[in-house]
C-alpha cells in the first residue's frame, strides 16, 4: 500500500470509528424523553424528563475520569491500544441498555443499571475522540493538519447524525406508540453490531510516530500533565466552551422542546434535527481548509461573537409557530457550531506537547464536554422550568462566549507550526 493510501486509510478508521462510537452515545440524547418513560415513569412528565437527562449526564460527568484512563493508556502504551478498547468497551454497554428491561419489568434496578451503563458508556467515548484527534493530527502534513483534524469532528457529527436519522426514520415507521413499547430498542441493538465492525477495521491501524520516536514515556501522564500543563488545559476548555454547550443546547434539549412545547411529533422533531446536522457535516471540513490557509484565531474569533451576538436572535427564531424560522435558526446555529466543532481537535492538540498529549487533551475536552455541554438539556429544562424564562439558556451561552472570545485573544497562532514534542 503506497503512503497515500495508507494516510487515507488512517483517516477512514479514525473517522469511522468515530461514526460509529458517538452514534452509539448519541441515541440516547435523541431518545431520552421516551427513556425517561420506560425507565424514570412518573405522572409528572418534567421530572421524568430530568431524570432522563440527568442519566444523560451521568454519562458525561464520567467522562474526566474515562479521559485519565485512556490518557494514561494513550500515552504510556500507544493510541492504537486507547482506540480498541474504547470501540470494544462501547459496543458492549450499548448492547447492553438495548436489552435492558424497563422499570415496569424490573422496577428500581432497571434505572440504576441505565446509570451504571451510561457512565461505562462515558468512560469509553472519552478515550475515542482525544485518542483518535491525537493519532490522526499527529501523522498529518503540518500544512493540512487543520482539514484532516476536521475529518475527526466529521465522523464524530456523523455518528450524531446517523443517530438522529436511525431514530427519525424507526420512528416514522412504527409511529410514537410503538416507538415507546419496544422500537426505542432497535437504535442501541443496531449501535451494538456496527461497533463489532469498527474494533474489526482498527485492527489495522498503524501506530503513531511520535510512539516510536518518544525514548521515555511518562509514568503517570495525567500527573504531569495537571502539574506542568494546567494552565493550557483551563485555556483549551474555555476555547470549546460555546460549542459545546451551544451543541448540546440545540441539537438534543431541542428534540424534547420541540415535541413538548411546540407540540411536533417525534419523528418531525428528529427530522429536523437531522437535517441540521447535516449542514454541520458539511461545513466542518471546509472550515478545516480555511483554518490552514488563514489561520486558527480568525475562525475562533467568529465562533465567540457569533455564539455571543446570534444566540438571542436565533433563539427567538427556534421559538416561533413556523416551521420556516425554526428550520432557519436550527440551520443558522449548525453553521456557527460546524465552525466552532472544526477548530476543537486543533485547540486540543496542536497546544499541547506530545508526551502527554492524550490525556492533556481528553481531561480538557471532557471536563468541557463533561461538566458542561452534557448537563446543558437538564440544565436548561431546569432553568426555564424554575424562571418561566424561555430565553434563560440563552444568557448562559452568551457568558460562556464572552470566555471564550477573552481566551482567543490570548491564543497562539498554529498555522504552519511544528507541534511541539
Amino acid at each position: 500500500m503506497t503512503a497515500r493510501g495508507l494516510k487515507r486509510k488512517q483517516i477512514l478508521a479514525g473517522a469511522i470509528g468515530n461514526t460509529l462510537e458517538w452514534y452509539d452515545f448519541a441515541i440516547y440524547g435523541f431518545l431520552a424523553p421516551i427513556i425517561g418513560k420506560v425507565f424514570f415513569p412518573s405522572e409528572d412528565h418534567l421530572a421524568s424528563l430530568l431524570a432522563a437527562y440527568g442519566a444523560l449526564a451521568v454519562g458525561y460527568a464520567s467522562r474526566p475520569i474515562g479521559s485519565v484512563i485512556f490518557g494514561h493508556i494513550g500515552d504510556r502504551f500507544g493510541r492504537k491500544p486507547a482506540l480498541m478498547l474504547s470501540v470494544g468497551i462501547m459496543g458492549s454497554a450499548t448492547l447492553a441498555i438495548g436489552v435492558l428491561p424497563g422499570h415496569a419489568e424490573f422496577g428500581v434496578a432497571a434505572s440504576v443499571l441505565l446509570i451504571v451503563l451510561r457512565s461505562v458508556q462515558g468512560l469509553s467515548v472519552a478515550g475515542e475522540y482525544a485518542s483518535s484527534a491525537t493519532l490522526l493530527v499527529e501523522q498529518a502534513p503540518t500544512e493540512r493538519r487543520g482539514v484532516v483534524a476536521s475529518w475527526v469532528v466529521v465522523g464524530c457529527n456523523l455518528g450524531f447524525l446517523m443517530g438522529s436519522a436511525v431514530a427519525a426514520l424507526v420512528s416514522n415507521v412504527i409511529g410514537d406508540e410503538a416507538m415507546l413499547a419496544w422500537g426505542w430498542r432497535l437504535p442501541f441493538l443496531i449501535g451494538a453490531a456496527i461497533a463489532v465492525y469498527a474494533l474489526l477495521l482498527r485492527r489495522n491501524m498503524s501506530e503513531s510516530p511520535v510512539m516510536e520516536s518518544t525514548a521515555t514515556k511518562p509514568r503517570m501522564p495525567i500527573l504531569e500533565v495537571l502539574k506542568d500543563h494546567w494552565r493550557t488545559i483551563a485555556h483549551i476548555i474555555c476555547l470549546i466552551l460555546p460549542t459545546g454547550v451551544t451543541y448540546f443546547l440545540v441539537f438534543v434539549y431541542a428534540v424534547s422542546y420541540l415535541t413538548d412545547q411546540m407540540h411536533y411529533s417525534t419523528a418531525k422533531a428528529l427530522n429536523i434535527t437531522t437535517l441540521a446536522l447535516v449542514v454541520l457535516v458539511a461545513v466542518t471540513p471546509v472550515v478545516g481548509l480555511v483554518a490552514d490557509r488563514y489561520g486558527r484565531r480568525p475562525v475562533m474569533f467568529f465562533v465567540s461573537i457569533a455564539s455571543l451576538c446570534l444566540t438571542w436572535p436565533l433563539w427567538f427564531a427556534l421559538h416561533q409557530p413556523s416551521l420556516a424560522w425554526i428550520l432557519f435558526a436550527q440551520l443558522s446555529f449548525a453553521v456557527i457550531n460546524g465552525v466552532g466543532w472544526a477548530m476543537t481537535v486543533p485547540n486540543m492538540v496542536e497546544l499541547l506537547p506530545s508526551r502527554v498529549r492524550c490525556s492533556g487533551a481528553g481531561i480538557s475536552y471532557n471536563i468541557c464536554l463533561g461538566f458542561f455541554g452534557g448537563t446543558t438539556p437538564w440544565f436548561a429544562t431546569y432553568l426555564i422550568a424554575r424562571t418561566s424564562d424561555d430565553y434563560a439558556p440563552v444568557y448562559y451561552v452568551m457568558a460562556i462566549a464572552v470566555i471564550a472570545l477573552l481566551a482567543t485573544l490570548k491564543m497562539p497562532e498554529m498555522k504552519g507550526k511544528p507541534l511541539g514534542l
